[in-house]
């Protein structure tokens, strides 16, 4: 017949709450060591972040309201060449004319502005990161009227789209808003 007895064994001579007591410790002790290293990575983690300088230039404000129709200014906006493109009544008609046509990257004139008037692309050619010519009157404009990059010969139309060429896009649309009739805020 076996005899149970009851309370400490002589190889736990403490029972149940040395178990509990070392469970405890064991999970302080992990605890402690995780919140110390985040506490350690966190400096690292943190100046990964752009600095405040980078952060002003994140979004440019522009009055637009000098800018005549027919006239192509540039900005720089994040280092970048962005084209700012006030369109006349037939660039207009002829950049929606041409949604139709057969290109490379097909998208209509629509889907890239916000207002018909108002054509902002970042000016820089996605084959080989290049900037188009077209900006400047006097310079060449490439078979479709909008902008050509003579590196490589990709021509685009009036609305910044790849017509021909070896660009596999078209002139990227940066994220930008009308604040009212006279400003545009870029990023």
């Amino acid at each position: 017949m076996s005899q149970t007895t009851e309370g400490p064994t002589p190889q736990d001579p403490a029972g149940d709450d040395s178990q509990t007591r070392r469970d405890f410790l064991t999970l302080a002790t992990v605890t402690v060591g995780v919140a110390g290293a985040g506490l350690a990575v966190w400096p690292l983690v943190d100046s990964m972040n752009p600095a405040a300088d980078t952060l002003a230039l994140s979004s440019i404000e522009l009055d637009i309201k000098p800018i005549q129709p027919g006239q192509r200014v540039t900005v720089k906006w994040r280092g970048k060449p962005v084209f700012i493109d006030r369109r006349t009544p037939e660039r207009i008609k002829k950049a929606r004319a041409d949604d139709g046509a057969k290109m490379p990257d097909p998208q209509a004139d629509k889907d890239r502005v916000k207002k018909a008037e108002w054509l902002v692309l970042i000016g820089i050619c996605p084959h080989l990161g290049c900037v188009p010519l077209g900006q400047k009157s006097g310079q060449p404009r490439g078979e479709f009227g909008g902008w050509y990059c003579p590196c490589h010969g990709s021509h685009y139309d009036f609305s910044g789209r790849i017509r021909k060429g070896p660009s596999p896009k078209n002139l990227q649309v940066p994220e930008y808003k009308f604040l009212n009739e006279t400003t545009l805020l870029i990023g």
